[in-house]
C-alpha cells in the first residue's frame, strides 16, 4: 500500500484501482476511451483562452464551479485518450472542496501504471490537465475566480 491511497479522495481511488488492476496498455487504453464516451458534454463557449490547459500537444479545457464549498469541473478535449484522462480526472475530483482537491499529490498518475502505458507527451499531458484542475481549486480557496 502506497502513502498516497490513504490521502486519495474514495472516488478518485476506486479509479486508480481499476487502473492498477489493469496490467496490459491496450486494456488501459480502453478504459481511458470509456471514460471519454462518458464525460458530460462541455459548452462551447466555455472553450476559452483561460480554460485551456497549457503544455497539451492537444486542444484541451477545464472549467471548475464552485457550488456549496465543493467544486465541479467540467472538461473535453479534440483528442479521444486525452478526453478520457480529463474524464477520469473530472470523475476523480468533483464534488471535492477546494481544500481536499489541493491536498492531492499527483503520485496516483504513477499508481495507474499510465505513466508508462501513455507517450511522454501524454503522461505530461495528464499531468497539466490536474495541475489545471488545483489551480482552479486553489483560486476558489483565495476567493478569486478561477
Amino acid at each position: 500500500m502506497s502513502s498516497s491511497e490513504n490521502t486519495l479522495p474514495p472516488n478518485l481511488a476506486r479509479i486508480v484501482e481499476k487502473f492498477k488492476k489493469r496490467s496490459d496498455p491496450k486494456k488501459r487504453y480502453e478504459q481511458l476511451l470509456w471514460y471519454g464516451k462518458k464525460l458530460e458534454a462541455m459548452p462551447e463557449d466555455s472553450k476559452v483562452e483561460e480554460n485551456k490547459v497549457q503544455g497539451c500537444v492537444s486542444q484541451v479545457y477545464i472549467t471548475a464551479d464552485l457550488k456549496d464549498g465543493k467544486i465541479w469541473y467540467k472538461g473535453d478535449s479534440d483528442a479521444q485518450l486525452v478526453k478520457g484522462l480529463v474524464a477520469f480526472l473530472i470523475e476523480g475530483l468533483n464534488g471535492l472542496t477546494p481544500n481536499e482537491i489541493i491536498e492531492v499529490t499527483p503520485d496516483f498518475i504513477e499508481e495507474t501504471g499510465l505513466n508508462v502505458s501513455l507517450t511522454p507527451s501524454r503522461a505530461n499531458g495528464f499531468y497539466n490537465i490536474f495541475q489545471m484542475m488545483k489551480k482552479k481549486a486553489l483560486a476558489f480557496q483565495w476567493g478569486t475566480s478561477a
